[in-house]
This record gives structure tokens, sequence and C-alpha cells, in this order.
């Protein structure tokens, strides 16, 4: 198979989708790999790179989606490439479909195949795509935190782990998956107060066992987070719903409750946010204010460490690729459930049930393509 490795042209996206150590095994497997010009510049991996590990460096976006048989990004497609999608292609990045039905109508559209990083699901329900980014955003957003709720960002003029004889800053962390256990972890370690909810008990008492002593995991519920936004200085919105738009745990009518220059970090804003409030920000202009509450809503988080994102990207996506690009998208569909959870848009239908509610799309699974097209082959 041929795979093309694309530059990533989403605003202040300086990750890349894989690296040269992974072209490598991409060869040794026996792919060709095409990689678009400076695709790896803002990573710290030149063009020379990549035309040692073996892969073809080549001038343009369209070559590369007009020769690959399946193309990698980190993000999702923008709106200048979705001519360039052809038919039956495999297009293999985070997609986020939820959040955007102007994409999902837009890929619907090209009749490709689109294997979304975000819904793999691996055992006992686990997002291996996912993960490595979640790790990412949940340090960065207590990191981001911790600096935007300095006075001369905005914020309240609040050190995070206070200093002796002054109180530490109050952290809410709404959800305890791998993005809140992360921005929990660096916040405790920076020395602040931290509340971290979550609706499951066996997660809570695990946290209980596993997280700092100034870490408090709580049963969220409407209740307790109205009356906990109030006293902190930062809130970290950290819920996700497989594949599906985000819940909106925190309303417009509880930010005139909180303290001025409080600072909200929305790590869900991918999937369309955690917050009422929020909207989609960027690396350049990344916060705005709503009724004195300061909002970072970075979409693309990890893309401000590239280095360290590109490299935990590769690590975790490229046995993925190697098994896509080995099998073809419907015999690894068969053989490998975690890529079937995948497939969340193919030949024009939603294969996804999150996305397909997400939008009153009418749903189709994957498993009814299959069969389409073994008895198309038969007839």
């Amino acid at each position: 198979m041929i795979v093309g490795i694309l530059k990533e042209i989403k605003a202040e996206e300086n990750r890349v989708c894989m690296t040269p150590a992974g072209v490598e095994v991409m060869k040794n497997n026996g792919h060709s790999v095409l990689v678009e010009k400076s695709a790896g510049i803002g990573s710290g991996f030149n063009d020379e790179a990549y035309v040692q590990a073996g892969a073809e460096v080549v001038e343009t976006p369209a070559e590369v989606y007009g020769r690959a048989d399946m193309v990698m990004h980190v993000k999702e497609p923008q709106p200048s490439e979705y001519d360039m999608i052809r038919e039956g292609q495999i297009v293999f990045t985070y997609f986020h479909f939820a959040a955007s039905e102007l994409l999902t109508q837009a890929i619907m559209k090209t009749n490709s195949i689109a294997i979304a990083y975000e819904t793999i699901t691996g055992p006992a329900n686990s997002l291996p795509l996912l993960t490595p980014m979640s790790e990412v955003a949940g340090r960065m957003a207590a990191q981001q935190a911790a600096k935007y709720a300095e006075r001369a960002q905005g914020g309240r003029g609040i050190l995070l782990g206070g200093v002796p004889g002054v109180s530490p800053a109050t952290v809410l962390v709404i959800g305890g998956g791998v993005v809140g256990t992360h921005a929990a972890q660096m916040a405790c370690g920076l020395g602040a107060k931290v509340y971290l909810l979550d609706t499951s008990l066996d997660r809570l008492r695990h946290l209980s066992e596993v997280m700092p002593k100034n870490c408090f995991p709580m049963m969220s519920s409407p209740a307790t987070i109205r009356e906990l936004v109030q006293e902190a200085d930062v809130v970290i919105g950290a819920v996700l719903l497989h594949g599906a738009k985000a819940p909106k745990l925190v309303s417009k009518e509880m930010l005139k409750t909180m303290k001025p220059g409080a600072v909200m970090v929305d790590v869900a804003i991918d999937q369309g946010g955690c917050f009422e409030t929020s909207r989609p920000t960027t690396h350049g202009s990344p916060t705005y204010i709503v009724d004195g509450v300061l909002h970072y809503c970075v979409a693309n988080m990890p893309g401000a460490v590239p280095l360290t994102s590109t490299v935990a990207l590769t690590n975790a996506t490229l046995p993925y690729a190697v098994a896509i690009a080995n099998k073809g998208w419907q015999q690894v569909a068969q053989d490998n459930p975690a890529i079937k959870a995948g497939i969340n848009v193919a030949c024009g239908k939603v294969t996804y049930q999150g996305v397909a509610e997400a939008f009153d799309l009418e749903y189709t699974s994957v498993d009814s393509l299959l069969e389409a097209a073994k008895a198309s082959q038969a007839a």
C-alpha cells in the first residue's frame, strides 16, 4: 500500500502524524511512504530524515492525495482538502466528527473511508490512540491554568501552590479519566487543592487510593459542580463521551457565581466543549472572557509541544496504521474489532452511532457495508 503523510495546515498545528522511525517500520512491512515537503519541520524532523528512513518527499498535498491509498493526518482534513480526497481512499486521523456537521457531510460526500483515531477502542473500552494526546492535554491544562491565573495574563493573580502562610489555589477538575487524572496530578504537584469529580464510584475508589493527599475525589452531580465552581480559582473540563458531543456541565448562569478572574480550561472543546460558554480558540489567541471569567479553549493543545506529542502519537498509532496498510480496511475491520470501532464514515455512510445521533443522520453499521461488499463481489 502507498501511505501518505500530510503536512498539518490547521492554524498553529506543528505536529506530524508519523516520525521518520515510523516510516522505517512502514517500509519494513513492505509499504511505500509519501511525505509532504516540510511535514515534520514543526516537530523537529527535516525532510532528509524522512528520505533516510525510506520515504519519498513530494511537493504538494495534491500529490499525496492523488497517489496514496491511505493518507494520515493529525487533525481533521480542512476545507481546502475535501476535493482532494478520493472515493475509497482511507483517511486515518483525529476527526472528532460529532463536533462538526460540516466536516461530517463533507467526508460523506467523498465516499472515502474515515478511520478516526479517537474511537479506536481497545480492551476494557479503552481508547489507545486518544490516550497519549489526552495525557499531554491533561498535563498542559494544569500548566496553562497556572499561567493564566497570573494577573498579567488576565487571571486573579494567584499562585497555584501558594507559599508558606498563604493558601494554595483551589482547582476543580471535572472528569476522572485520562485527561482529568493527569490534570489533577499536575495541579497537585504544583501544590494546589484539587477536587476531582467523576460519576463512577469504582473510579473514585481507585482515584482515592492513587492520587496525592491534596486531591479530593468526589462524586459528580449538578449540585456538586454548582457548589464547587464558586470556590474554584481554576476549573478544568475533562469530560469525554466516546465519539459524541461533550455534555454541557458548567452553565452560563454558574459563571455569575464564580470569582472574578477565575480560569476555565475546556479540554473537551474538540468534542464541542463541556462549558456552555466555550468556543474554540487558537494558540495565537487562546483566551477570552465571559462574565469576568477567563476561558482557555484551544482545540489542539498538544500542538504546542509538537516534539513530545508527535513521538507519543506515533508510538500509539503506528501498530494500527501498519495493520490497516497490511490488510486493507475491509479485511482489518473483520479481523480487528478495535479498528472497526474507529470507522466513523465509510462509502458515504455514517458508521458510528454517536456521530449519527449528533446530527440526526442515518446510521449504517460497518458489518452491513462489509456484507454488501461481499455480495457485490460474489455477483
